[in-house]
């Protein structure tokens, strides 16, 4: 079902072969996409902090720390209690702090 695949590095332009054995893992892992660098150039991409990033529609962006987030105040309309939340409420739906939001998804 599987065959070797020659693929070109996005990093290095350097030839990698995907090898039968490993499309089967990507493929049990849910994969979907070939992999665009070479095994040499995977652990240094990973290891630069750029592995969490994505992109859709030809932008990308990262999810990056919660202290990277600009927060807004908000009140829990649960408990009342104030709270930070990384989104601007707009008021037409809930906010609710991390306690009671978490409660709500049990």
């Amino acid at each position: 079902m599987y065959t070797d695949q020659n693929l070109t590095c996005a990093e290095c332009n350097a030839t990698f072969t995907f090898s039968a054995d490993e499309q089967q893992v990507f493929t049990q892992k849910g994969y979907r996409d070939r992999p665009r660098r070479c095994p040499d150039c995977r652990p240094a991409r990973k290891a630069s902090g750029q592995s969490g990033q994505s992109s859709r529609g030809g932008y990308s962006y990262s999810r990056g720390t919660q202290s990277d987030r600009e927060m807004h105040s908000a009140t829990c309309a649960q408990c009342g209690q104030e709270t930070l939340v990384p989104f601007m409420p707009s008021g037409g739906r809930p906010v609710y702090c991390r306690d009671c939001f978490a409660a709500q998804r049990n």
